[in-house]
């Protein structure tokens, strides 16, 4: 038997939010109610793409929904959000789930109250390379990560460690498991009024090292994660959507040699399959890939970065405390 047709809308059809509209107009299983935005022009443009109307406000949305897509700006995610969840429509909200972990909880518990669905759109973990490559994982001792991305003149109202650092956050802590038990941190704000470049090193409890550089005035666009664990190296190329692998390979005697290449993986749009698991998990009513709990402790780990890059970094941790 068929599954009834899944009624989604899109609020906010700026840069990404119009991606999602596209995808989901073109969905067979979807019937794309509304496309909303404040900017009604804007909004009428893509509906004329997607083949769906354009309404200004959510409440204006008359057909019922059974999921909605959120990205508008950071500040507006609990007001757009709240009430969605709290009626029980599940709800993808757009990276950093929230503007504080204050709100990020009132979304969380929201949802937990009413039953709905709540995924956050930390992409990278839909990339089929990441996908491929978290398997493989098993002890990362240092990981290195390079996001860098030429200026654009959007999401300026918040750092670049909330804008694109967050994903490699998202990432990297899917990887080890745990989260930084201390923090340094460095920002600079070269061409907007917010920090544009950053880097911070991660230390885990395990001893593993996180490196990660995140830039959105680079005149080259680099998205590459690698992991070193005890004889083996695992390379992602997010970009190329290329996982290679790397172990040392014991020989007869005394020798050794290296063994691995390039690892398959099958190619596809991330942010179709980011739609494909939240519309699965708010039609079953089960957990999407990316949680709200996984949104929550990515931006409480990018704050840390935040506040470590004003004070200096986080106090080493306190031997034999619990």
């Amino acid at each position: 038997m068929r599954e009834p047709v899944f009624r989604a809308a899109v609020v906010g059809v700026g840069h990404l939010g119009r991606h999602h509209a596209r995808i989901l107009g073109a969905a067979p299983e979807v019937d794309l109610v509304a496309v909303v935005d404040v900017d009604l022009e804007r909004a009428r443009a893509v509906a004329a793409d997607v083949g769906t109307v354009a309404l200004p406000t959510v409440g204006e949305i008359e057909a019922p929904v059974d999921g909605v897509v959120v990205a508008v700006p950071t500040r507006d995610h609990v007001r757009v959000g709240l009430p969605l969840l709290e009626a029980g429509v599940a709800v993808l909200v757009e990276k950093p789930i929230a503007a504080s972990i204050a709100e990020a909880d009132h979304l969380i518990a929201a949802a937990a109250a009413s039953g709905a669905t709540l995924a956050v759109g930390h992409t990278e973990r839909h990339n089929p390379a990441v996908t491929a490559a978290l398997p493989l994982i098993s002890a990362p001792r240092f990981i290195e990560v390079h996001r860098l991305a030429s200026f654009q003149p959007r999401s300026l109202d918040i750092d670049v460690v909330f804008d694109v650092m967050i994903h490699d956050l998202d990432v990297v802590l899917s990887c080890v498991g745990s989260e930084p038990v201390s923090i340094e941190a460095v920002g600079v704000p070269v061409l907007s009024s917010r920090i544009d470049i950053a880097n911070a090193r991660l230390r885990f409890a395990n001893g593993c090292i996180a490196n990660l550089t995140a830039s959105r005035i680079s005149r080259d666009r680099v998205r590459k994660l690698r992991v070193f664990q005890p004889h083996a190296l695992v390379s992602v190329d997010y970009a190329e959507q290329q996982v290679e692998t790397w172990k040392v390979k014991k020989g007869e005697g005394e020798r050794t040699g290296i063994d691995g290449g390039r690892v398959e993986v099958k190619n596809a749009e991330p942010l179709e399959r980011e739609l494909d698991d939240f519309v699965r998990a708010a039609r079953g009513r089960t957990s999407p890939r990316v949680t709200g709990a996984d949104g929550r402790r990515a931006l409480a780990v990018a704050q840390r970065i935040a506040d470590a890059m004003t004070a200096g970094g986080d106090p080493p941790p306190v031997h034999g405390a619990a």
